[in-house]
């Protein structure tokens, strides 16, 4: 349905890209924080504001918009259990998010904001999962870009025979080696299982280490083929800890490479699970009834569009037009509809979606 809008809406409508629009963006989390220590970082965020319009704008269109921002920085809710805020105020938009990402503190004065400023500032945290297998034991740790940590040590003797599978089979081995080469296997089984549990836990990136005979083994066995980023070869069951670490270091040294190809075993996962919208009017429709968990967008893709007859139907927009509430880029309202509802938000590098219609919703599954 077509609205029309009298000269003077429309006068009004297309003065407000010329007021200031605020958006402040910053870590909050109640449940670990003072609340007097969150009220002092938003006082100081808010002075902030106030002293760049005050030097940028005059004074009959500053004050206003910084009434109206500490009307709205009132109603903050401190009692929230999520990890960061985000405060976007125009001439004709008020809104408060509570998201579940963690973010780079920012202010942000212009004409106009965009969502996507928000996934901009989000933090780029160095984690993954390390796994280091042997015949003799496995050892997982938890690490980050400074250190690595111990979660889970496993020797395979404690592994016995009637775990998995058939016992008889293996007490009746009369050849050695074909034994321990079972064993090995029902070990390693073990181990993926306890992959399992931890990727439930920590969804991250996972590098495999072990000798050349032992990652054979479990190449053939994992279920974890679209978790493992890499497997590094190499007999390390001796090593200390720390020397591990540095083992890892060049293959996580381009993070922003590890966690593309992270992001892209994902959306195989999804799709191998029939989880995975794709394309614009897909993921519209899933953002819409509120199944987000991850949405990876390449990081120019825009679509302007228009309303179809349900909330959930959207139409690419093929020529410019003047109506004032078309949806002018429906990834930035797509964005908006995930972190309202919890999800997360990856950008991509363009050309890396190209197969999934340059935008994927991963559901919750």
């Amino acid at each position: 349905m077509t609205q029309t809008f009298s000269p003077d809406e429309k006068a009004v409508l297309n003065a407000v890209k010329y007021l200031p629009a605020i958006s402040i963006i910053m870590p909050f989390e109640p449940k670990i924080s003072l609340k007097t220590d969150l009220e002092y970082r938003l006082k100081m965020a808010v002075g902030k504001v106030e002293k760049e319009l005050m030097n940028n704008y005059p004074s009959e269109k500053a004050l206003p918009v910084m009434n109206r921002l500490k009307q709205l920085t009132g109603q903050i809710n401190y009692n929230t259990h999520k990890k960061s805020i985000a405060i976007f105020l125009s001439p004709i938009v008020e809104k408060i998010f509570y998201l579940d990402i963690p973010v780079e503190e920012k202010t942000i004065i212009d004409e106009s904001f965009e969502i996507r400023d928000l996934v901009y500032q989000k933090k780029q945290d160095v984690q993954y999962l390390v796994l280091m297998l042997s015949a003799k034991r496995s050892v997982m740790f938890l690490a980050n870009s400074s250190e690595m940590k111990l979660v889970k040590s496993n020797m395979a003797n404690q592994v016995t025979p009637a775990e998995k599978g058939n016992p008889e089979r293996v007490a009746n081995f009369s050849d050695p080696e074909e034994r321990t080469e079972v064993l090995l296997d029902k070990f390693l089984h073990q181990m993926d299982d306890d992959l399992t549990l931890m990727l439930k836990a920590y969804p991250l990136p996972v590098f495999v280490m072990g000798a050349e005979r032992v990652l054979g083994h479990y190449k053939k066995l994992t279920r974890h083929e679209q978790d493992i980023t890499e497997f590094i070869h190499g007999n390390y069951e001796d090593l200390p800890e720390p020397e591990i670490f540095k083992i890892v270091q060049p293959h996580v040294s381009n993070w922003r490479q590890v966690k593309q190809v992270d992001l892209l075993h994902q959306l195989e996962k999804a799709m191998g699970a029939k989880k995975l919208a794709h394309g614009i009017e897909e993921v519209w429709q899933a953002a819409t009834h509120k199944n987000c968990r991850l949405l990876l967008v390449e990081r120019s893709f825009m679509y302007p569009a228009r309303q179809g007859a349900e909330p959930d139907i959207i139409y690419k927009e093929e020529t410019p037009t003047d109506y004032p509430f078309y949806i002018k880029d429906a990834v930035d309202d797509v964005i908006q509809k995930v972190l309202e509802n919890g999800g997360d938000v990856e950008f991509t590098e363009d050309g890396l979606l190209n197969g999934y219609g340059r935008i994927a919703l991963i559901q919750y599954y």
